[in-house]
């Protein structure tokens, strides 16, 4: 067994060690391979080099329930590989004089207030795209996810003024989605029309991107577009549409690598489409890809990276002397990828139905590696070991935790419940109920519909949530702080598992009892 794995490893490297660039009947070869090595169920690539788009294509199946195939007019919900129409509308409105991108943004949004006073009062049009707020990594993102929650626009902008900054303002970068929510709510204020109606009419209609919408409901043709997909209980299977209700500038547009490619083009063409017609300003073109935020490079890596920025939109760095523009996206059941290396004129679309992001990763690289010269080395197989170390050290984890909870139970070891239940209150996120619910200990969100579950003893005065939907991964401690009297006053929590997604900020929640 061993000897025939190590064969065909050998066997695999040899195969990419190609001539440049990579043919379509290799990405063919690289796109099933990846299906496979990822359990992903359908992938949609694109690959445009020197103004052409030279590979479009499908692979897999849009959903596990239909079986129907994925092609290159196959929608996905693109994430926030939407931010960088958000940052293109906004410098639609810099070319016409009526925005500039250092505007405060309360002339516009009267009612924006951050935690600080002077943060509030300083803050502009470019901070809002460029992940320098102060605010930690996803700080006040349960107001976005999970799906099926009910907060509201107003709700994002008012409840801003409750998060805590975890830096400096504008001293280190923090991914943020709630600042480019507010970005596209400058558009709709600065133009009377919604971002996502703006989007469409100003950068869809002239590119001739005639699939895609802004928001998936907005869309006029679903017919072919993809399921979620995530594993549940070790099986990947379709899960529910994350609808995006808010946020539509920071991930909400769906669209297809047939459309994209229009995009793309747009882009490398320095702002220019069709036949030399201007959408964006050399001006406005540079602003997206220059340097706004510096990132921190601890590892030169494969590529030999020295520099790593957030411009306007888009991650920029570089990859063997040559300068990247790239971007990710993420949805509960699908992740995206778009990648451009300007000085090849090269750009590189990868959209998949499953929330594995080694997939685009070793494809994207794959692609990439060809046009830069680089050989022998299998993306595949090397982001299938990189998975599957971190998910081992996850299931480590999850086992050590869930065997105290075990022994705990066998041995009837359990504090007063009655002592922490309660309703609790976080000045953003609302009220949450402790209590017991058909005999079990429960945890519930009264605004976050999909954050409940049963609570389970773990040492101290710590349990741990596991949540309904078992497709979110994202079960949490639940930490309670008690008065004199021994009665629970405050709550705080923590993703237990490393691997969960930023967006469960539970660490910003300060629960209070009432």
């Amino acid at each position: 067994m061993r000897l025939l794995t190590f064969t065909a490893l050998a066997l695999l490297l040899c195969n990419y060690v190609h001539s440049q660039p990579i043919t379509s009947k290799a990405i063919d070869s690289l796109a099933e391979r990846t299906l496979k090595a990822f359990n992903v169920p359908g992938i949609a690539v694109a690959v445009i080099k020197d103004g052409k788009v030279v590979h479009s294509k499908g692979y897999g199946v849009r959903s596990l329930k239909t079986g129907k195939k994925v092609d290159e007019n196959t929608l996905f919900g693109i994430a926030s590989n939407s931010k960088a129409f958000a940052a293109a509308a906004l410098g639609i409105l810099v070319d016409e004089g009526k925005i500039k991108w250092d505007d405060k943004v309360r002339t516009y949004i009267p009612e924006f207030k951050m935690y600080d006073p002077y943060v509030t009062e300083q803050f502009t049009i470019r901070d809002l795209l460029t992940h320098r707020s102060g605010l930690g990594l996803g700080a006040g993102d349960l107001m976005l996810f999970p799906d099926s929650n009910d907060f509201a626009l107003k709700d994002v902008i008012g409840n801003l003024q409750y998060l805590k900054p975890a830096s400096s303002f504008r001293s280190r970068f923090d991914y943020d989605n709630n600042m480019y929510v507010l970005a596209g709510e400058v558009v709709a204020r600065v133009t009377g029309k919604s971002w996502d109606a703006f989007v469409e009419k100003r950068i869809f209609a002239p590119l001739g991107i005639s699939r895609s919408a802004g928001s998936f409901d907005r869309l006029k043709d679903k017919t072919n577009y993809i399921d979620p997909h995530a594993p549940v209980d070790g099986k990947v299977q379709v899960i529910d549409r994350d609808m995006v209700k808010v946020g539509h500038a920071a991930g909400g547009i769906n669209s297809s690598i047939a459309d994209l490619e229009k995009w793309v083009l747009l882009h490398l063409n320095n702002g220019k489409y069709g036949d030399g017609k201007r959408l964006l300003s050399e001006n406005v073109q540079r602003e997206m890809w220059t340097p706004q935020t510096i990132l921190p490079v601890y590892n030169a890596g494969p590529y030999n990276n020295h520099f790593q920025a957030y411009g306007l939109g888009f991650f920029i760095g570089d990859v063997k002397g040559y300068k990247q523009v790239s971007h990710t996206g993420g949805l509960e059941g699908m992740v995206t990828q778009i990648t451009m290396i300007p000085e090849l004129n090269l750009g590189i679309i990868v959209l998949t139905n499953q929330q594995e992001g080694g997939a685009f990763s070793a494809i994207t690289n794959q692609i990439k590696d060809s046009y830069l010269g680089l050989t022998g080395t299998d993306r595949v197989t090397e982001y299938t070991a990189k998975r599957k170390g971190a998910t081992d050290d996850e299931k480590k984890l999850l086992d050590s935790v869930w065997h105290i909870v075990d022994v705990n139970a066998d041995n009837n070891i359990k504090p007063d419940f009655s002592a922490v239940a309660g309703t609790y209150k976080d000045a953003w996120f609302g009220e949450v109920v402790v209590g017991m619910k058909n005999g079990k200990q429960w945890f519930e969100s009264k605004r976050s519909h999909k954050i409940c579950g049963e609570l389970f003893y773990l040492k101290g005065n710590t349990y741990i949530a596991k949540w309904i939907d078992r497709s979110m991964d994202a079960d949490a401690y639940v930490n309670f702080a008690l008065d004199e009297a021994g009665k629970g006053k405050s709550i705080s929590m923590n993703a237990v598992s490393p691997l969960t997604d930023f967006s469960y900020d539970f660490q910003d929640l300060d629960l209070k009892r009432q």
